[in-house]
């Protein structure tokens, strides 16, 4: 599809709409660098770096101030070592900030400890380079699947091996599966069916508005009716690359304005109590309210025809 005209649409939205207005505030995050691609994409030069570019070329413009969380080993070893750094420098050179996912994306409820905080290790040397290259130091660590650990053995040596390292833990507070729509966008992508990309597309846009609609008064009530500062959830991958602009637009018109991760991990709810332990991976909206002690009310589902659209791919 043509990113122009959504482009255009929300910069002269984000003109209209006065500053001043704006009262709510969220952190953008992408995980999963370089990109959600296949294996043979992220080992080509060419077509990684056309990848990111021209994700980065639709960032550009709408000032999102994100932060993007790598996993280094998603890039063959063969190629890594000098096009990683190229493709993460992309990313720097439009004013985005780099935080550690872990090498390889590893699932800490299959893993020991000490495999888990060895990939987070294998996860920083270039991320680690290419900042300190520019005065700058890698500080944000984002959980894989937002697992934190099933036990609260395994949790707590998680934490502690993350704090010696001088990690910020990177929280989430809208999830949203926009994984799910990517999948299936994916496959209607390679059929080259250009009405089926257009009917996900809307479909995310509107799940997105029902995520919202869900999080916002849910996130007041751990605050006494003040809504926090939020950390999106995204990933980076065609479906947003496309479709990023309408969800931009969609925050611009509820009164958001975009800030750091840093900014919005400032906000006192930040500081809540977590202690959510279950082998899965939940907003932290979820972990505070299960902390304390209200039940948990789980945001809403994507439609489901893309439900067994995905599931259908797997």
């Amino acid at each position: 599809m043509t990113q122009r005209p959504l482009l255009i649409a929300v910069i002269l939205l984000g003109l209209a709409g006065p500053v001043a207005a704006q009262q709510r505030a969220v952190a953008v995050t992408f995980d999963d660098l370089p990109y959600q691609a296949s294996d043979a994409d992220l080992c080509d030069p060419v077509r990684a770096m056309a990848l990111t570019e021209d994700f980065v070329a639709m960032l550009r413009p709408l000032d999102t101030r994100a932060a993007v969380f790598v996993n280094e080993g998603k890039v063959c070893e063969a190629r890594r070592a000098v096009l990683l750094p190229a493709l993460l420098d992309v990313w720097l050179d439009a004013g985005l900030d780099l935080g550690n996912h872990t090498a390889s994306h590893i699932n800490i409820h299959r893993n020991t400890v000490e495999a888990y905080l060895a990939d987070v290790d294998a996860g920083a040397p270039v991320s680690r380079a290419v900042l300190e290259a520019r005065g700058r130091a890698l500080r944000f660590f984002r959980h894989p699947y937002l697992f934190t650990g099933e036990t609260p053995e395994k949790k707590a040596a998680i934490a502690a091996g993350l704090a010696e390292r001088g990690y910020t833990v990177a929280p989430v507070t809208i999830d949203n599966n926009d994984w799910m729509f990517a999948a299936v966008y994916r496959q209607a992508e390679a059929a080259g069916d250009e009405a089926l990309k257009a009917r996900i597309g809307e479909a995310y846009v509107t799940h997105m508005t029902t995520v919202l609609d869900h999080f916002e008064p849910y996130s007041a009530e751990l605050t006494g009716g003040r809504e926090p500062a939020q950390v999106l959830l995204l990933h980076a991958h065609t479906l947003n690359r496309d479709w990023y602009p309408r969800v931009h637009a969609l925050y611009l018109e509820r009164g958001y304005r975009f800030v750091r991760l840093d900014e919005a991990l400032a906000d006192p709810i930040y500081d809540h109590a977590d202690d959510y332990v279950r082998a899965n991976g939940v907003s932290w909206l979820h972990r505070w309210t299960f902390s304390e002690g209200p039940p948990i009310r789980w945001e809403p589902e994507p439609p489901q025809w893309i439900v067994d659209a995905y599931e259908a791919l797997n």
